[in-house]
């Protein structure tokens, strides 16, 4: 089959090698998933680029796949040979230790990842764990289903870390593809979004979806923020949203990866008691609220599709902010 792995040497007109891989047998609890389309997450670039140490060699990224089982393991009764389904980026977990044990299974030291841990959706056929895939109707777009399984999980969990009041004031930095889906969550629950990035074509997707004003990354917003999430990985932009916030405010901090963040004043950015919190992965019940609560309130991915054979190109674009919403891979 043919695959896509990271170089481990990546240069500015290469981050992925185009590979033949034989096709991978599932394991008893697995399921085969002939691969229908891939989105292209900020995470599959930092792994690309060296922000995110691999964990095997030549990994095939892509953590936001979509496809129909083409075969299953011994153990496994979920899933038929035909079912459309989502494989995500939590793969794996313990399922012994105290978080998961408590439904924070995000935490578990043992956890595993889709195209880190074990070879992703970059490719035409993957294996993966069938307690860990999602069940996705045939109605459902490939090239809009993809995104939801990463970008719109981790910017749901995001949400719910922000402690949004009802009807309050939200702001989202950087806004790529999960932010763009965060948003017309927060939207449809009442929320009023303001957006600070720095692209143009982004400033004007965010008007467009109905946010309430969109100005640049380090711009104060036009009134203080109840809450606030940072999907740019830049920490410079850590005390720029804290500072932001009003009195009992939270920031949100979205990414698997942030540069360094710089001093904060106590006075200026956590006094007055701001929080300041973090997202790590998710549970797989993030992801079922999130799939039902897409469905529910109309929520739709804005995609630029690449045919598999561009995997490479489309993951040079995503780093030089060449489109606005999310890239999708698809295959033919």
């Amino acid at each position: 089959m043919r695959a896509w792995a990271v170089t481990g040497e990546p240069t500015p007109t290469r981050l992925l090698r185009e590979v033949e891989r034989s096709v991978p047998e599932p394991a008893d609890d697995e399921v085969l998933v002939r691969v229908e389309a891939c989105g292209v997450c900020r995470t599959d670039l930092h792994l690309a680029e060296g922000d995110l140490a691999p964990r095997r060699p030549d990994t095939v990224p892509g953590h936001e796949a979509v496809g129909r089982v083409v075969g299953v393991g011994a153990d496994v009764r979920r899933f038929v040979s035909g079912d459309r389904v989502g494989v995500p980026w939590l793969r794996r977990t313990c399922g012994q230790c105290r978080w998961c044990r408590t439904g924070a299974e995000n935490l578990c030291p043992g956890s595993a990842y889709t195209g880190w841990d074990a070879d992703g959706g970059f490719a035409e056929l993957l294996t993966a764990p069938a307690a860990f895939v999602y069940a996705l109707p045939d109605d459902l777009p490939v090239a809009e289903a993809a995104p939801l399984l990463c970008a719109g999980i981790i910017g749901y969990r995001a949400l719910s870390r922000a402690s949004l009041p009802p009807g309050g004031r939200l702001g989202i930095y950087g806004f790529g593809a999960s932010a763009h889906l965060t948003a017309q969550v927060a939207l449809a629950q009442g929320a009023e979004v303001h957006v600070l990035t720095r692209g143009a074509a982004a400033r004007a997707l965010a008007l467009e979806l109905g946010a309430a004003s969109a100005g640049d990354a380090y711009a104060a917003p036009p009134l203080p923020l109840d809450s606030a999430i940072v999907f740019a990985p830049a920490g410079d932009l850590v005390p720029v949203a804290l500072a932001a916030l009003a009195p009992g405010g939270t920031v949100s901090l979205a990414g698997i990866h942030m540069s360094d963040v710089p001093a904060m004043d106590y006075q200026s950015h956590l006094f007055r008691e701001r929080t300041l919190t973090s997202v790590t992965a998710n549970t797989r019940a993030d992801g079922e609220e999130l799939l039902a609560l897409a469905a529910r309130l109309g929520v739709r991915a804005r995609t630029t599709t690449y045919p598999l054979s561009e995997a490479d190109r489309a993951l040079r674009d995503l780093r030089d902010g060449a489109f606005s919403g999310a890239a999708v891979l698809v295959t033919g």
